[in-house]
């Protein structure tokens, strides 16, 4: 594949993590994130990476960053999202609507300005939901509604940018993070949660960066529309715990 790759929450833990298996991979990468100082320090590693700061909330900015990876794009990883967790009674309308914003549209949104780019480059997109739009969790309304968009909108592209464009989604269980941190800080709750996983650990940045950049490369050519649980096993085997 021709051109660029772009990585849409370059600064996050999955996202890093990504951007260092395409760099490793020869690829051109144009990084996005909201810290310029940390997308900096990432691209110092990365020979050759470009960066341009932007809010996944901010539609014109989020437009103009992936404008700059050129008429090819190879591939669009949006590696963007939010973890907000409220009992349905105390879950407010703006947490509906900015998770969202943040996971749903701000990814429909990133697909629509690469997409010029991704039919030129015959590219690939991979975007992120989680087991909760599936599996059901107590408290998860607000983001499970979200993420479930996510998965929709897999599908919808998918069938819409064929065959020039590959659109997959990933769903992952609880992952080591910095917005998981409030989740697993306690180390207690942290051991709890793993165990509830067949394979009872909790999930590494890597875990889900090896998928994706497996889906971003020719070799995935002939898979398109699917959402591929990384979760342990959470959302389909019973743990014997």
């Amino acid at each position: 594949m021709a051109g660029t790759t772009v990585v849409v929450g370059a600064t996050g833990a999955v996202g890093a993590a990504l951007a260092r298996r395409r760099a490793a991979a020869g690829e051109r990468l144009l990084l996005v994130g909201r810290d310029a100082a940390r997308l900096a320090a990432l691209a110092a590693e990365l020979p050759g990476a470009t960066v341009a700061v932007a809010d996944a909330m901010d539609a014109q900015a989020l437009r103009a960053a992936i404008a700059g990876a050129g008429p090819e794009i190879a591939g669009l990883a949006y590696c963007v999202g939010s973890i907000g967790l409220k009992p349905l009674k105390r879950t407010t309308e703006a947490d509906f609507l900015d998770a969202y914003r943040l996971n749903a549209l701000g990814a429909a949104l990133a697909v629509q300005a690469a997409q010029d780019g991704l039919v030129a480059g015959r590219g690939a997109v991979v975007l992120f939901s989680t087991i909760a739009a599936r599996a059901g969790f107590p408290n998860h309304a607000a983001i499970a509604a979200a993420k479930g968009a996510v998965e929709g909108l897999t599908v919808a592209l998918a069938a819409e940018l064929a065959p020039a464009v590959r659109v997959n989604c990933i769903a992952p269980s609880l992952t080591r993070s910095a917005i998981a941190a409030p989740l697993i800080g306690n180390p207690q709750m942290a051991e709890a949660i793993a165990k509830q996983h067949p394979i009872p650990r909790l999930g590494e940045a890597e875990d889900q960066a090896a998928l994706a950049d497996f889906l971003l490369s020719p070799a995935a050519g002939w898979i398109t529309g699917q959402v591929f649980g990384v979760d342990g096993g959470r959302s389909t085997v019973r743990s014997r715990g």
